[in-house]
C-alpha cells in the first residue's frame, strides 16, 4: 500500500478530514476535492490510485464526475454517498463504480474497503503485465510483445512503434468494437492533443501493411472500428 494516493471528493470540510485521518493511519496519501469540477481537474493532474465519491454535490454531481473519470482511467472508485436507493446504487454501478458505502458509515469499514479495491487493482495490473509479456496470437497474426515484432503468414511486417502498438491493442481486443476516443486514450495516451483523425490515418497505414487481410480493420460508421482477425 506504499506510495498509494486516494482523492476524497466531499462537499462536508470535517468529513473529508475524518476519511483522511483514517487513511493516513493505514499508510495511505490522499488528496481532496470539495465539488466535482475540482475533482475531475484535479484528477487529470494527480492520476490517483482510488477515488472516493460522493454524489450530491454543488456543479458536476458524483455520477457526473465517475463518468468524466472512466473516460480517462480504469481507477477504482468508491462512491460515499447518503443516497441509499437501490436505483441509485444501480447507477453508481452502471457508471462504473467499484463499490458502494451509504451514510453514516463506520470509517474502519470504509478504510478496509479502500484497501481492497487496492489490492484488486493491483492484482488485475500485474496479470495484465503478465498476459502482455506473452505472444499473442491473431490467426495467422502473431505478435511478440517483449520483442515487438508482428509477424503475418510468416512474414514480418514494417511497423512504426505506434503502429505496433495499435495492432497489439486491435489483437487483444479482437472482435470487439472500439470507438476513436478508446483508441486514442489506450494507444497514444489521456493526454494526447490531438484528435481522432489521427486513429484514422494510422488505421489507413496498418491496412496498407496488412495487405490482403486490410479487411480484418472494419470501418463502423459512428462507432469506431472492429478488428477481426480471420484464418
Amino acid at each position: 500500500m506504499l506510495n498509494k494516493t486516494v482523492l476524497i471528493v466531499e462537499d462536508e470540510r470535517k468529513l473529508r478530514e475524518l476519511i483522511a485521518d483514517y487513511l493516513e493511519a493505514e499508510g495511505l496519501s490522499w488528496r481532496e476535492a470539495a465539488n466535482g469540477d475540482d475533482a475531475v481537474s484535479l484528477f487529470r493532474d494527480i492520476r490517483p490510485d482510488l477515488v472516493i465519491l460522493d454524489i450530491l454535490m454543488t456543479g458536476l454531481d458524483g455520477y457526473d464526475v465517475c463518468e468524466e473519470i472512466r473516460k480517462l482511467s480504469d481507477v477504482p472508485i468508491l462512491f460515499l454517498t447518503a443516497k441509499s436507493e437501490e436505483e441509485d446504487k444501480l447507477l453508481g454501478y452502471d457508471l462504473g463504480a467499484d463499490d458502494y458505502m451509504t451514510k453514516p458509515f463506520s470509517p474502519k469499514v470504509l478504510a478496509a474497503k479502500v484497501k481492497a479495491l487496492l489490492r484488486r487493482s493491483e492484482t488485475s495490473r500485474a496479470e495484465r503485465a503478465v498476459a502482455e509479456g506473452k505472444l499473442v496470437n491473431a490467426g495467422p497474426l502473431s505478435i511478440d510483445v517483449s520483442g515487438r515484432e508482428a509477424v503475418l503468414d510468416g512474414e514480418p511486417l514494417a511497423l512504426s512503434p505506434k503502429e505496433f502498438d495499435l495492432l497489439l491493442y486491435f489483437a487483444n481486443h479482437n472482435g470487439i468494437v472500439l470507438s476513436r476516443d478508446r483508441l486514442l486514450e489506450r494507444v497514444w495516451g489521456y493526454d494526447y492533443e490531438g484528435d481522432a483523425r489521427t486513429v484514422d490515418t494510422y488505421v489507413r497505414r496498418l491496412r496498407l501493411k496488412l495487405n490482403d487481410r486490410a479487411d480484418w480493420i472494419a470501418t463502423l460508421r459512428g462507432n469506431g472500428y472492429r478488428f477481426k482477425a480471420a484464418p
